[in-house]
């Protein structure tokens, strides 16, 4: 099967053909014939499996192909959960709307405000965007979404993981008509979160599912080493990136800190070192993933920012210095490898603390892992028996009552319940409570009798 085969604009084939992309992808070839045709639709696939174009070609087409339904509103609108997936969603989307006289604009979190104003009340055609961005500019009217042909969601459960539910809703209500065509791209389509958002979102939706998430990469080959402590890792990690036949890496931690002190001492060891985390500003996010796509430096230590979407074909080994936290990221981050065919290898370090986040990812991917060792740097750790894993877990479930039970003190110390028996009129104490006596009606009398008596005078 060709894209000829789908009736497409020759405007699109010709961009097609500058890309060098002649053949649909399997999630390509099932995804286009349901978008084209106007309908809601449900697709999960493995990641670097195409499914970029298999929303931004139907979404090209029907711009081209039909009348606007406002001519001050965007048309089409794409939510990605993180800015760097959405920078390169956008480029690709900038390739297809060349030479044409739709415009496109990217709206994300992290940029200026105001600026991005300026840019909607020019009435753009696309937006690709965070939520919580675009959240933002509804509220304050800058832009509206009554004449919204097409909303795009692409890595919705992620979304959803990084507590988007509120503005997907909120953007949901301010396009909600019944012409509006809604695509959802999620890497897995059995939580229930999914489902709960996909039933306010879409209507009647088509399923499309490419692969199971925990079938594996062919082009990936997969290491897993034992690490006894931190320096432990840092010196597997320092015998790994010395190998020549490594073009570029990404590492990927645990935590925000851990990426620049470990870029540091990677650095300090001669290597070409970038560090990305969520908490540097947008440009200096922006100019640290265009230095690493262009090669400048040889090792990208990050968090899971960068474990989606993101199409680096010059990277050949995923390093997971600490294992992720949920089993499914474990999948993104390793396809950050491998990639249009290219092979790639993935190499993982499970310690003490990481273990139980190994075995997760073992029972997702149903697939039982051989450890590999490295002459010179044997590690004494060879996982936790049941027994253990039990202990650590009740360990990990006390620590949290605890902590819960200490909120409940301070809380309870902030605020303390007010006694009602003050109000009641109880004696409590030593010193019994006295009501005060009311006044006799002789004395209001008087008193009465005295006005009187005033006024008189």
């Amino acid at each position: 099967m060709q894209f000829t085969d789908f009736s497409l604009d020759k405007r699109l084939l010709d961009s097609l053909k500058h890309m060098g992309i002649s053949t649909p992808t399997e999630i390509q070839q099932q995804a286009l014939p349901i978008a084209l045709a106007g309908k809601d639709l449900m697709a999960s696939s493995k990641t670097g499996s195409g499914k970029t174009l298999a929303f931004l070609l139907p979404a090209m087409q029907r711009i081209i192909s039909s009348r606007p339904l406002s001519k001050k509103d965007p048309r089409v609108l794409i939510l990605l959960p993180t800015r760097e997936l959405a920078q390169q969603v956008y480029g690709q989307l900038r390739l297809l709307v060349a030479n044409t006289q739709y415009k496109a604009i990217s709206v994300l979190g992290g940029e200026n405000f105001n600026d991005q104003a300026k840019a909607l009340s020019r009435d753009p055609h696309f937006i690709v965007a965070t939520p919580g961005r675009i959240a933002d500019h509804l509220q304050q009217r800058h832009l509206f979404l009554n004449g919204l042909e097409l909303l795009i969601l692409d890595e919705a459960d992620r979304m959803l993981d990084l507590g988007f539910a509120e503005q997907l809703k909120a953007i949901n209500v301010a396009a909600d008509h019944k012409r509006r065509q809604t695509l959802m791209f999620s890497a897995t389509l059995d939580h229930d979160s999914i489902n709960d958002i996909a039933t306010t979102l879409l209507n009647n939706p088509s399923h499309v599912a490419i692969g199971a998430s925990y079938a594996e990469h062919k082009d990936i080959e997969q290491k897993v080493f034992f690490a006894d402590h931190l320096d432990h890792k840092q010196a597997l990690l320092s015998h790994i990136l010395k190998q020549p036949e490594h073009k570029q890496t990404i590492v990927f931690t645990a935590t925000r800190a851990d990426t620049d002190r470990l870029a540091t001492l990677l650095a300090e060891q001669g290597f070409s070192t970038a560090a990305l985390s969520g908490d540097l500003k947008q440009s200096a996010r922006n100019q640290i993933m265009d230095q690493f796509s262009r090669g400048q430096q040889q090792v990208l230590i990050t968090t899971d920012v960068a474990s989606r979407g993101l199409d680096l074909v010059n990277v050949s080994l995923v390093v997971n210095f600490d294992m992720p936290k949920f089993a499914e990221e474990y999948v993104h981050r390793i396809g950050r490898t491998g990639r249009a065919g290219a092979k790639g290898v993935a190499i993982s370090f499970v310690g003490p603390k990481d273990w139980q986040n190994f075995l997760q990812v073992q029972t997702f991917l149903r697939k039982n892992f051989n450890f590999s060792t490295i002459d010179g740097l044997p590690a004494k750790f060879s996982g936790l028996s049941a027994k253990a894993d039990k202990a650590v877990g009740h360990k990990v479930a006390a620590k949290a009552k605890a902590k819960t039970k200490a909120k409940s003190a301070v809380k309870a110390k902030a605020a303390p319940k007010r006694d009602k028996r003050f109000i009641t009129g109880v004696d409590i104490g030593d010193a019994p409570m006295r009501r005060k006596a009311k006044p006799t009606a002789i004395v209001e009398q008087d008193i009465f009798d005295k006005n009187s008596q005033d006024l008189d005078d």
